[in-house]
């Protein structure tokens, strides 16, 4: 009997001993849960922070859009795209913009792409005649004197 109950005492011990390791490992668990959230949260808030100023950033520099940057996007847009006349739409000519547009698919339409091949050249020609301007030319011209064609 005394062995039966040195048996029993023994496994009660080792039960609680495996009840503290248990309780001891939860523990540790909940620490490192809590750590792991907390670092969570402060990298969640270093990227949202992040994002932010670059969003304000991207905001500024399309806002600051004048001058060269303006020159070479129109350009470049009146060489691609000229035939649609978004180089237009980007000085804020929207009247010649819409000009341009009509003639490409209403008059292209009618003649079987004869309009649009001639908005085209008059897209190249004047993508050429932003480039080739210096900026303080394009400035003056296009953007302070609002001249809409050549």
């Amino acid at each position: 009997m005394s062995d039966e109950k040195n048996l029993s005492d023994d496994l009660n011990d080792m039960l609680g001993d495996a009840k503290d390791g248990a309780k001891k490992a939860a523990d540790k668990a909940g620490e490192f849960a809590e750590d792991a959230k907390e670092k969570a949260k402060e990298t969640f808030d270093d990227v949202k922070e992040s994002a932010s100023e670059f969003a304000d950033s991207a905001k500024e520099t399309f806002n600051n859009a004048t001058g060269e940057n303006k020159k070479i996007l129109a350009g470049v847009l009146a060489i691609i795209l000229g035939a649609f006349g978004i180089h237009k739409f980007v000085l804020g000519y929207n009247k010649e913009g819409i000009i341009m547009l009509a003639v490409t698919f209403i008059l292209g339409a009618l003649t079987c792409v004869v309009g649009a091949g001639v908005t085209s050249i008059i897209g190249l020609i004047e993508g050429i005649i932003y480039l080739t301007k210096s900026d303080e030319e394009f400035y003056n011209t296009y953007q302070a004197g609002q001249k809409p064609w050549f």
